[in-house]
């Protein structure tokens, strides 16, 4: 197959999980971040990566973001929110954040593809992307997708951060001028 035929087979797979996407799920994820007083987002490897990616745009936006364990990133307290981005929902380091985070108080949002998950038992609001799990590839007898590892999920929540942003801008009342602003300009 040519890398044009697998971006397109890639394109399916993301349009067919994201045609998935829990609205109900988003909107209370888009509430409980416009309500915490500071957001810390955090994942492991590349789901970790585009935890990032989201922090920066709600950056963009204003608020006040922190990506969890920089040094820069305060401590957590009640007012706040912890969003965990997990496609299995059993990252070790995860879950004790998200611990931790309970006992001081704050809420804990998670991005997974388990909602049965330990993250998901300890959060109050889930967003479930059905992609597929590091284990779950056609090399392990599933037909889920031709992608390695976890590739489908990390995109996917890219994606569907973007459609975040989107619907949380929309409530705002912002547009990407606004946004624009904000943007790195010390280079």
């Amino acid at each position: 197959m040519s890398s044009r035929q697998y971006a397109e087979v890639i394109l399916r797979e993301l349009g067919r999980t994201l045609s998935q996407l829990d609205d109900k799920e988003m909107q209370t994820l888009a509430g409980q971040l416009l309500a915490a007083k500071r957001i810390f987002v955090a994942g492991a490897g590349r789901s970790g990566l585009m935890g990032k990616a989201f922090a920066m745009r709600l950056m963009q936006m204003g608020l006040e973001v922190y990506v969890v364990g920089e040094t820069v990133t305060p401590g957590i307290s009640s007012a706040d929110f912890l969003l965990l981005c997990s496609g299995s929902g059993e990252t070790g380091s995860l879950a004790a954040m998200a611990r931790k985070a309970s006992g001081a108080g704050a809420s804990v949002g998670l991005v997974t593809i388990k909602p049965e998950s330990t993250i998901a038992r300890l959060a109050q609001t889930v967003v479930v992307l059905p992609a597929s799990a590091k284990e779950d590839t056609a090399a392990a007898g599933k037909d889920v997708t031709i992608q390695p590892m976890g590739s489908l999920f990390e995109q996917s929540l890219l994606i569907s951060m973007d459609a975040l942003i989107l619907t949380i801008m929309e409530m705002k009342g912002m547009t990407g001028a606004d946004m624009f602003s904000k943007h790195a300009n010390l280079e």
